[in-house]
């Protein structure tokens, strides 16, 4: 039974956001930024963001250029650069909201490794260079086949390297308690521990039921920002959930790189955390099991970032202890493109990140704020 005082002060909102993860915070931010009068209700199924928002690897990244030459593919080369700048005008969006000591951005660049079953077109690096040029000013990409060894990896099956220095590292812990903190100074309520089962439009308000509560809540603005779990609220989409595998050693005696690092595509990353590795991907291994928003682990995907570990990113020989494992829920479609849509009568929705929610949820927070 709800109070008189409840009913009055806290059931009805202007805006309400499903989804505290980094789009859905920000989205919150960039309303309460341009109408500071706005009362903003974020709603959160999980204790923490449900999805990855709290899980992803820290990746400050644009994508691999085998990454980006693929969506090149795909979609041409202008809607592929367009995927890019949201990713540079996301990641700096997300410094300056925030700076770069509260979330511990490092930039200490990285490279992505190149077997030699992969048949990466080097003769098309120039081409991607002048595409980049207009974000970057610089060469984002450069082969350097002697930096492997430079970085004490096993170089047996490498053919080439291609050097990043425009790309960093967060701490995604720091990241996220930094945006919510920015995001309650700026006057958004946000509830935990509320899973919203179904929503109706009654008028001109949008009518919000609560699993196992009594409670409803009510807005004239309802914003969608679930990603891997919008198809439960809004079906139909264009939406398949991506499980992400990592891995985090503990401390290793004098690791030998720092910076981020990709290899097959984009599918596997690892980077140093201080003196630990973490290490993530492997999707590509079970692309069905892996399509999945149950949070459970691989054991096939697990081994073979072991494997990698042994085989690739330490020197032969090292030992090293697996201090913990995880995973997170990412969202993908057929394209690499995020969707963000106005369905009508004040309902929004921005979800699809394909795995660079890090990179472009501040971008699309914005825009999403821009449509009211």
């Amino acid at each position: 039974m709800l109070s008189f005082w409840e009913k009055q002060s806290f059931q009805s909102y202007d805006v309400i956001i499903i989804g505290s993860g980094i789009v859905g915070l920000s989205t919150a931010c960039s309303i309460k930024e341009r109408f500071p009068l706005k009362t903003v209700l974020v709603l959160e199924r999980g204790i923490f963001p449900t999805g990855a928002s709290t899980k992803n690897a820290g990746f400050a990244c644009y994508g691999s250029a085998a990454e980006i030459l693929a969506d090149v593919n795909q979609l041409g080369w202008d809607r592929a650069m367009e995927v890019v700048e949201l990713r540079v005008s996301g990641l700096r969006k997300l410094r300056n909201r925030l700076g770069d000591e509260a979330i511990d951005y490092q930039e200490f660049g990285g490279g992505e490794i190149l077997f030699k079953e992969d048949n990466f077109p080097l003769d098309s690096l120039d081409e991607l260079n002048q595409n980049l040029y207009q974000f970057f000013g610089k060469l984002v990409f450069i082969e350097d086949p002697k930096k492997p060894k430079e970085l004490q990896f096993q170089t047996e099956s490498i053919q080439s390297y291609l050097s990043n220095a425009v790309e960093g590292q967060i701490d995604t812990g720091k990241m996220m308690k930094s945006l919510l903190l920015f995001a309650q100074q700026l006057g958004v309520t946000i509830l935990t521990g509320c899973e919203v089962e179904n929503f109706e439009l009654v008028g001109e308000q949008w009518y919000l039921n609560i699993r196992n509560s009594i409670i409803q809540f009510n807005c004239s603005d309802l914003i969608l920002c679930t990603n891997a779990f919008t198809g439960k609220l809004a079906p139909n989409l264009d939406i398949k959930p991506g499980r992400g595998q990592v891995l985090i050693t503990q401390p290793i005696d004098n690791l030998s790189f720092k910076g981020i690092f990709h290899f097959n595509e984009g599918y596997y990353y690892f980077r140093n955390v201080g003196s630990r590795v973490l290490f993530g991907g492997g999707r590509n291994l079970d692309i069905e099991g892996e399509t999945t928003t149950d949070f459970e682990l691989n054991n096939k995907i697990q081994g073979q970032l072991e494997h990698y570990l042994k085989t690739l990113i330490l020197p032969k020989g090292t030992n090293f202890q697996i201090d913990h494992r995880w995973a997170g829920i990412m969202a993908f479609g057929s394209e690499k493109v995020p969707i963000l849509s106005d369905l009508g009568n004040g309902l929004r929705l921005g979800c699809r990140m394909n795995g660079m929610g890090v990179a472009m949820g501040t971008e699309i927070g914005e825009r999403l704020a821009n449509m009211l």
